[in-house]
């Protein structure tokens, strides 16, 4: 069990690593990661089970210590990122699927990879995972309400039918891991340090197989793409830090509001394009995947060294 606990850990410190790397290789051999695709559904289902045996009920009653963060933050998330989507997509005149595909993903809760920003940034990661249980609790409504109201004119959303998937993928399991967490909170707790491990496998396998059976797209495609990807990622997690600031937050909640807002479950966002648009939709996500995991450290290690300066900076003047 401690071997699987030091890969997992070795696992989840170094995802962004495997998900650049797989992303890249089933670019160069797509025939070796294709087959994934039919199975997106089924990886994205164990994650959000993961993702409910990590939850627990003090995670809700953040909601009721810190209410006004957590729904700032929550409406930043469902407000900011689905409006920079379509304003990039009228803007760049993106073609209809990459046009639904990237305001999908903008429509999508965050993900549990914000947590792990937060936590590294130094900032309120309690306030992070509130704000990811609520977001994501509420996205079976939200998620297919958004993308009908900003995606419908490129192409025809049943929202319907996108809510039955969020249900089924993500609502179900993350319920059933609440349920079994508190049914068995002993044996769960002992293999809880091994999730980690699980997430990374099915995010890394979600955007390998993405990649996979876009790879002619992509390379056609891809730079443009990747370009709204980064725009969309870095002025959510801009104008998430404003919107904090605007309402006085203290710096540690500031950092949280913006990973939270900046980065998007776009697992989630790949599994819906695959299943309700076309496998070209579901390149914005995969590309997002990649992305975030560049710019999330990037950021979370620049204002975890913030943290320590000012740290540093308050110990000197007290001692002074």
């Amino acid at each position: 069990m401690k071997t699987l606990e030091k890969v997992s850990h070795f696992a989840g410190n170094t995802f962004a690593v495997w998900v650049i790397l797989f992303a890249v290789l089933s670019l160069i051999f797509p025939g070796g990661f294709a087959w994934i695709a039919p199975h997106v559904s089924l990886l994205l289902g164990i994650i959000m089970f993961g993702m409910g045996l990590t939850l627990t009920l003090d995670d809700f009653k953040g909601v009721l210590k810190a209410p006004v963060s957590v729904l700032v933050a929550v409406a930043a998330q469902y407000t900011i990122m689905p409006l920079i989507a379509f304003g990039l997509a009228v803007l760049f005149q993106l073609p209809p699927e990459i046009a639904a595909g990237v305001i999908l993903v903008g429509c999508c809760p965050g993900g549990t990879a914000s947590n792990v920003m937060t936590f590294l940034a130094k900032g309120n990661t309690a306030l992070s995972v509130s704000v990811t249980a609520v977001s994501t609790i509420l996205a079976p409504i939200l998620t297919p309400a958004l993308t009908l109201l900003f995606a419908s004119q490129w192409l025809p959303v049943s929202a319907a039918d996108m809510f039955m998937s969020i249900v089924q993928i993500v609502l179900i399991p993350i319920v059933l891991g609440i349920v079994i967490r508190l049914l068995f909170s002993k044996q769960v707790e002992k293999s809880i340090a091994a999730l980690p491990l699980v997430s990374v496998v099915g995010i890394v396998g979600v955007a390998a197989a993405v990649v996979a059976v876009n790879e002619g797209d992509i390379l056609t495609s891809g730079l443009l793409i990747f370009t709204v990807v980064i725009l969309h990622n870095v002025i959510g997690l801009v104008i998430g830090y404003l919107m904090a600031k605007l309402f006085r937050f203290n710096f540690s909640d500031q950092k949280a509001v913006s990973i939270e807002v900046g980065m998007q479950n776009s697992g989630l966002g790949s599994t819906l394009a695959l299943a309700h648009f076309s496998p070209i939709a579901a390149v914005p996500s995969a590309l997002f995947s990649v992305w975030h995991n560049i710019s999330g450290p990037v950021l979370a290690t620049w204002w975890g060294k913030r943290s320590e300066g000012s740290s540093a900076d308050d110990k000197h003047n007290k001692a002074g």
